[in-house]
């Protein structure tokens, strides 16, 4: 069955609020489900909407999958304490990066955290918990990339024919497919979610690893996590929908303390969008460039070349894996 929008504009959150809270409850009935936050504006709306059907029915959980950037895991779960939401933190650093060792293809790293995730991840999970519900943040934007090929998102499975109760052993619940991020994020301020968090930018499922070209290690995620502390400092203010760091795989001559050496590119994205589906590159001042180049390379050791994208989407895409 095709999903119908349900455009920002015309968006009833008091009515959308009212009819997922019942139909996840009547969903789950006297059971439990799970919930995984990222820290990102869907998963955090979704996260409510289970808190307000299920009450403590609903257990959530930060997946540290050491792919998140510095400080997410306590910030997160410091953010929901206060809405009276208990989160609890999962070590699983070593599944994912086992999982990704030696892979570069794009859409088999993709496929790595997918299986990771579901079945490695939360089929444990599932089974300790006795949940049988997984509530996720999956929005229309995530399935039309998919179904069209642009690229694998993570939460997909049922529109590819994936049956996730035969394939993991649960049931998959999206309350959010009928919305792009835009009106997620009318809907997160409308559930009483702080403003850092509806105004959030968005963040990929696959997290940093879709910002490594190339071998995703725990010490390339490192590097890519400095630069992208950086890169978020200083474009905060910028006003755009989405800035990132990545680094590629290929080594660029530079010179380091008077020598010559092999070191590594960091590419820097800043762009301009509405829902994601199109975006163009926001024109930063040459100063502001100047600035992120200088505090990137003498900041972060072996970085000696920093780049700027100023291709739109399409033909490229807003993230590089």
């Amino acid at each position: 069955m095709k999903t119908v929008e349900i455009p920002a504009a015309e968006l009833n959150t008091r009515q959308f609020i009212q009819d997922k809270v019942r139909q996840i409850a009547e969903t789950v009935g006297d059971g439990c489900a799970i919930t995984a936050l990222s820290g990102g504006v869907d998963s955090a709306a979704v996260t409510v909407l289970g808190h307000k059907a299920l009450g403590k029915r609903l257990k959530a959980y930060f997946i540290e999958n050491g792919l998140m950037r510095r400080d997410e895991a306590q910030t997160v779960a410091a953010i929901f304490r206060k809405l009276g939401i208990h989160v609890e933190v999962l070590d699983a650093k070593e599944t994912f990066f086992s999982a990704l060792a030696g892979l570069r293809d794009p859409e088999e790293k993709r496929e790595a955290i997918t299986q990771s995730f579901y079945h490695k991840v939360f089929g444990p999970l599932v089974q300790q918990s006795g949940a049988r519900f997984l509530l996720q943040g999956t929005i229309l934007t995530d399935i039309e990339e998919t179904v069209a090929g642009i690229k694998r998102q993570h939460n997909v499975l049922e529109q590819l024919g994936i049956d996730p109760r035969k394939t993991f052993g649960y049931t998959v619940i999206e309350p959010l497919i009928e919305l792009r991020k835009d009106g997620v994020r009318k809907l997160a301020k409308a559930l009483g979610l702080p403003e850092p968090v509806y105004r959030r930018m968005p963040f990929p499922g696959p997290a940093l690893a879709a910002r490594v070209v190339g071998e995703v290690t725990p010490e390339r995620v490192e590097l890519v996590r400095a630069a992208t502390a950086i890169v978020e400092k200083e474009l905060r203010g910028t006003k755009t929908f989405q800035y990132m760091a990545i680094l590629h795989e290929d080594r660029f001559p530079g010179m380091i303390q008077g020598r010559r050496e092999y070191g590594m590119q960091i590419e820097i994205r800043c762009w301009r969008s509405r829902d994601a589906r199109t975006a163009t590159p926001a024109w930063l001042a040459p100063r502001v460039l100047e600035r992120l180049a200088r505090k990137i390379t003498t900041g972060i050791p072996g970085v000696v070349s920093v780049t700027y994208n100023i291709a739109s989407k399409p033909p490229s895409t807003m993230e590089a894996v």
